[in-house]
């Protein structure tokens, strides 16, 4: 039986309202946090982007759960030099409850400070040497590295906890799976696809976890619902790499009449079905996954709370 958490939406809530969120989290027997890690929201109704790792700071002291981030991209925006501390002293702050999620990003995040965005081959190159310079770093050993996209000279972190920081690799195509298995401590997916699961275990993930998520929009009234998601993450509906390459939310906006409110009834969990939301959760059960992060859209999360906690989560622990 996997393990469920809640996905805290840096894109949607403030600092403030993402902490109530983690307690209230908690109080429903939630296990463990997901937090995203952006510069920009996806659009401008998400309309939020706290730095992560202050609000990570707050986490710590608010609640008792796990925190890992989905995901940061340790590559362009911040130097993986950099990554390795914030997670480290974040793993200290947490009493070694802390995994470093990672991953080759998006353009919208990544390019602000005029960098040119590569292509997918060059960032997961990009993306495996910043995690064997973390690696190395979170040893506390000094650390000089002159790499192919990247020059460490005499680094070393002071503050780190007693166990390295173990890094997550996400990987929606068979590549970044592949490389997922091969160097990552475990696997991050947000479909529960068992083909996925599959070749990680396969290429080297035997033992590690594999770790998804999943948005949906609790609300008793279902077609309130579906005009909440169509609003604020039509974006997780368009096809192709549009999530990786377009540089801004105003670019997202441009393509939102490209999704339909017909499309988000769907293909997303909408409304108050206890039957829906347990059968998209046990999906990726079945596909092998070992923890289910779940994310409420929208402002309802006190509704949302309280029907998880009396009526999903019962059920999920009981399969």
């Amino acid at each position: 039986m996997p393990e469920y958490g809640y996905f805290l939406s840096c894109e949607e809530f403030g600092p403030a309202e993402l902490v109530e969120q983690a307690r209230m989290a908690e109080q429903a027997g939630f296990r463990s946090l997901w937090i995203s890690d952006h510069y920009h929201p996806w659009n401008d109704t998400q309309g939020q982007s706290p730095f992560v790792w202050s609000v990570i700071g707050a986490l710590s002291e608010a609640v008792s759960l796990p925190v890992e981030t989905a995901v940061t991209c340790p590559t362009v925006r911040i130097h993986p030099a950099v990554v390795a501390q914030a997670a480290a002293t974040s793993a200290v702050m947490l009493n070694g409850r802390f995994r470093l999620g990672v991953g080759t990003g998006e353009a919208l995040n990544e390019h602000i400070l005029g960098h040119v965005w590569p292509p997918a081959h060059i960032r997961m190159e990009m993306l495996e040497e910043a995690v064997q310079i973390m690696r190395r770093l979170f040893t506390g050993e000094e650390v000089s590295h002159h790499g192919t996209h990247y020059t460490v000279e005499n680094a070393r972190l002071y503050t780190i906890p007693d166990e390295p920081v173990p890094i997550d690799i996400s990987g929606f195509g068979p590549a970044a799976t592949q490389l997922a298995g091969r160097v990552g401590d475990g696997y991050i997916t947000m479909m529960p696809d068992a083909s996925m699961v599959e070749q990680f275990r396969k290429g080297g993930g035997g033992g590690k976890p594999v770790i998804g998520g999943a948005k949906l929009c609790y609300g008793t009234d279902r077609d309130e619902a579906v005009r909440t998601v169509h609003q604020r993450w039509f974006n997780q509906f368009l096809p192709g790499e549009m999530g990786q390459i377009l540089p801004s939310p105003s670019h997202f906006e441009q393509l939102a009449p490209l999704v339909t409110e017909e499309m988000v009834r769907e293909k997303a969990v909408c409304g108050d079905d206890v039957d829906e939301h347990v059968s998209a959760l046990q999906a990726f059960a079945d596909a092998g996954f070992d923890r289910v992060y779940v994310n409420q859209i929208g402002p309802d999360q006190r509704g949302f709370f309280d029907f998880y906690r009396t009526k999903v989560l019962p059920q999920l622990q009981q399969s």
